[in-house]
């Protein structure tokens, strides 16, 4: 059965603020997330000590380095980082209209899952804004190859995630996750998973400056003799995988709207995923732009009708 899609634009219902740690900083940093108007989208501000300001929106034109996480902008000194979990959160719960006001070079990692950024959003709530979302509805694969790894849009009646890892160490080896991906699904079966590293890498990450705000609180660190260190141990058995696929949704939440269509991947990353959408919004052949047939709140996946909008490309700053 296909999943039941939100005809309306959304925001959050009042303010909300959080206050934790940059991953690769370790400095503190505070957000503010704002209600903003329909047709505003995802938009992050930075602001510096001097006062002035930087704003990003959320969307694949803007994306910077894409290394060790998803960063807005290209300048080191004026980007802001580590954006994937908190843009996880947005897409799954289906927020569309947000300001993220932020204080520091990189978003706070809290736990390293998306889980904090979910029960933010949830105690707040979300409004319904009255206005038609419209959707980037995949209509032809596009697959992208790099090396080993590849990664493929595919139509599919909802919007669904396959995503599989194959890394060289016995404790993870080859795992996949695939769902569609609801607000349900993504809380129980993905938010709570965390971002995951080597020890064996550690000294090479601090020695570039990275991972300085890195700790037992918000990562799963496998030792040398292929163990993981944490008290807590896993939280999934396959907690690896499902940190990717949080990864994906966070990344590809940089379509600048939601997507229907199956997203698969193999041993992907953060640049994986960029790329990947890239070529979709670069393929114009390849999808379409679609919103419910009628003014009602949720629609079946195929019963959502194409919009001659030439000039909707909400994937462009």
């Amino acid at each position: 059965m296909a999943i039941a899609l939100l005809g309306f634009q959304t925001t959050i219902a009042a303010p909300l603020s959080l206050t934790g740690i940059g991953v690769h900083s370790g400095r503190s940093v505070t957000i503010n997330l704002q209600p903003a108007e329909a047709g505003t989208g995802i938009v992050f501000v930075r602001t510096f000590e001097d006062g002035t300001q930087v704003e990003y929106k959320a969307v694949s034109s803007q994306v910077g380095n894409t290394d060790l996480c998803t960063v807005l902008g290209t300048s080191p000194t004026r980007s802001v980082a580590t954006i994937e979990h908190v843009m996880a959160a947005i897409y799954a719960l289906g927020l569309d209209n947000l300001l993220i006001e932020v204080d520091g070079a990189e978003m706070p990692i809290m736990d390293g899952s998306s889980e904090v950024f979910i029960e933010a959003i949830e105690q707040v709530g979300i409004t319904n804004l009255g206005v038609k979302r419209r959707y980037i509805r995949v209509t032809k694969p596009v697959r992208i190859e790099a090396g080993a790894s590849w990664a493929e849009f595919r139509p599919y009646d909802g919007t669904r995630f396959e995503v599989e890892i194959d890394f060289d160490s016995p404790l993870i080896g080859r795992q996949s996750w695939q769902g569609d991906l609801t607000a349900a699904t993504f809380k129980t079966e993905l938010s709570r998973a965390r971002t995951f590293g080597f020890m064996r890498d550690v000294e090479r990450l601090w020695a570039a400056g990275f991972a300085l705000g890195s700790s037992l609180e918000n990562s799963v660190v496998i030792s040398d003799d292929n163990t993981v260190i944490n008290v807590e141990g896993l939280r999934y058995t396959d907690e690896f995988v499902r940190h990717k696929t949080l990864d994906a949704v966070g990344d590809l939440a940089l379509a600048g709207a939601q997507f229907i269509g199956c997203y698969r991947s193999y041993r992907g990353g953060h640049k994986l995923n960029a790329n990947a959408l890239k070529a979709l919004l670069e393929n114009r052949d390849a999808y379409e732009v679609v919103e419910a047939p009628a003014r009602s709140q949720q629609a079946r996946a195929r019963e959502f009708v194409a919009v001659n909008v030439p000039e909707f490309a909400p994937w462009f700053a």
